[in-house]
């Protein structure tokens, strides 16, 4: 496969994740603004933007502030419709391996993005948020059903698992360091599909620790943190796998498997108690962690080489 190729599908993964998941952390927030008027509104705003990595000073932050950033900035990968719009245009340069399903679903996602914000601002964000989840499961859900589990497949799925560990950290991440404007436990488990899932698990009330176990260390659930890192760590294998016998026979054959590997085992094989002493660190370094190996898997598989130069023997 053309790395570029290969890139395209790797950051349509991304991008697609990205957009569903701040889809419903913003949805989860505005809904707490509305719901309790004792809440610090720059307070919240504050700490959503810095967790999100576009920090503004404490009396820039409010509603407004946090809706244009995250939502309805066009240019920037970071918000709703610039992580759509990017996803699209890398849908563009790969459609000779995607289906014509999926093409199709991210082009109509994209040209209903203006309607979208113009009723987002209108009647409020709820509409828009909703419309990207939908759209979101519409898109892998196609691509589970159309596409073919080869390299294009891996690298689309690797994309998606890596930022659904970032993303998925970034939204515990709103709870534990949030303070008093933090969400609730039950918030923090409806913003990633989880609570109906936890219910069914631990057959009792909402508990904190019960909770951030769940979506960090739960097998079955998808966007546990856990199952997504074994999920990109899986692709990897598959991506990485030699013609020749002996090629890895001492660790791994790429730096980004040996990165994921490292924070899967890591997440694996700590007590729990432990973990959840050490939440704020080990949030930080999940995230630091979707960051080395997104690089790593640049520099493996889409960073143009350099022609090998051979020279003659005596000639330095």
């Amino acid at each position: 496969m053309l790395s570029r190729i290969a890139e395209s599908l790797f950051w349509i993964g991304r991008y697609v994740e990205r957009a569903d998941d701040t889809a419903r952390i913003l949805d989860v927030h505005t809904q707490r603004l509305v719901e309790d008027p004792w809440i610090d509104e720059r307070s919240a705003c504050a700490n959503l933007l810095a967790l999100m990595g576009s920090p503004v000073p404490g009396d820039e932050a409010d509603t407004e502030r946090v809706l244009a950033t995250l939502a309805f900035e066009r240019a920037g990968p970071s918000s709703i419709v610039g992580a759509l719009s990017a996803a699209r245009e890398n849908a563009r340069g790969a459609r000779e391996v995607l289906s014509a399903e999926i093409w199709e679903s991210l082009n109509v996602t994209h040209n209903a993005l203006p309607q979208q914000r113009t009723m987002a601002r209108r009647y409020g964000p709820h509409s828009l948020f909703r419309f990207v989840r939908e759209r979101s499961a519409m898109v892998f859900g196609l691509a589970d059903s159309t596409m073919s589990r080869d390299e294009s497949w891996l690298f689309l799925v690797l994309g998606r698992s890596l930022e659904r560990v970032d993303m998925t950290a970034r939204i515990i991440s709103t709870r534990v360091l949030g303070g008093d404007a933090a969400p609730s436990w039950t918030l923090v488990l409806r913003s990633t599909g989880a609570y109906e899932p936890y219910l069914r698990t631990y057959r009792g009330v909402v508990d904190s620790s019960r909770a951030a176990e769940f979506l960090l260390l739960d097998r079955l659930f998808p966007r546990s943190v856990f199952a997504a890192l074994a999920q990109a760590e899986a692709c990897l294998a598959e991506l990485e796998r030699s013609p020749v016998r002996d090629a890895t026979r001492v660790g791994v054959a790429g730096e980004a498997h040996r990165i994921v590997g490292r924070a899967r085992t890591m997440l694996e094989f700590m007590a729990t108690p432990d973990l959840l002493a050490q939440l704020p660190a080990r949030l930080e370094e999940l995230q630091r962690t979707c960051s080395l190996a997104s690089g790593a898997v640049t520099n493996r598989f889409f960073t143009e080489q350099a022609p090998q130069v051979w020279v003659p023997e005596g000639v330095a």
